[in-house]
């Protein structure tokens, strides 16, 4: 008996390596070389890739597709989010030097149907709305979203508007905190 769930129609390559208590869901496709941390979610049809690393206690929502990116722990990964490993894609053009790799730090959020560009490193607590197309880093608690996406204040750990300085701690949260 496995330590985690596979849906009878998830492909997990050998060489690839899965945590305790993870769940693959349904035609979920994890690469040779991939790692998924324990206590994870992978869902219906997400590709996980050759070198991506998804930390522990991480969610990958249905149709997601991650090459070559480092998730942290606690990541949320809306469904259809697409993080690529090409600045400059050609399809007669491939060789394994071109591809980047891009992290996602501990507890960011990433919207449904965004696209992270290779490379780009988005910080802890981070939020990145729906349907984003990020170009360039987002730092850590910022809130960021658009096309080409920018930044439109910081939030809270608990994921809270908090505005565009200060601390980076919601009233509810400094509330909760002080009791």
């Amino acid at each position: 008996m496995s330590e985690y769930f596979k849906h009878e129609t998830a492909v997990i390559e050998k060489g690839s390596q899965i945590g305790a208590g993870s769940k693959i869901w349904h035609h979920a496709h994890v690469r040779q070389g991939a790692v998924v941390g324990g206590r994870c979610i992978i869902g219906k049809n997400a590709y996980i890739g050759m070198n991506t690393v998804v930390g522990r206690g991480s969610k990958v929502q249905n149709n997601a597709c991650l090459y070559d990116v480092s998730v942290g722990s606690h990541v949320f990964v809306g469904p259809g989010v697409v993080v690529t490993n090409d600045r400059n894609p050609r399809a007669f053009v491939w060789e394994d030097g071109k591809r980047t790799k891009t992290i996602i730090e501990d507890c960011a959020s990433i919207g449904a149907n965004s696209t992270i560009i290779g490379g780009i490193r988005v910080g802890r607590f981070a939020m990145v709305g729906a349907g984003s197309v990020v170009t360039r880093d987002v730092p850590a608690h910022a809130l960021v979203y658009g096309n080409p996406a920018k930044m439109h204040g910081y939030v809270c750990r608990c994921g809270n508007p908090v505005g565009d300085d200060g601390p980076r701690i919601c009233n509810e949260c400094r509330r909760k905190a002080a009791l």
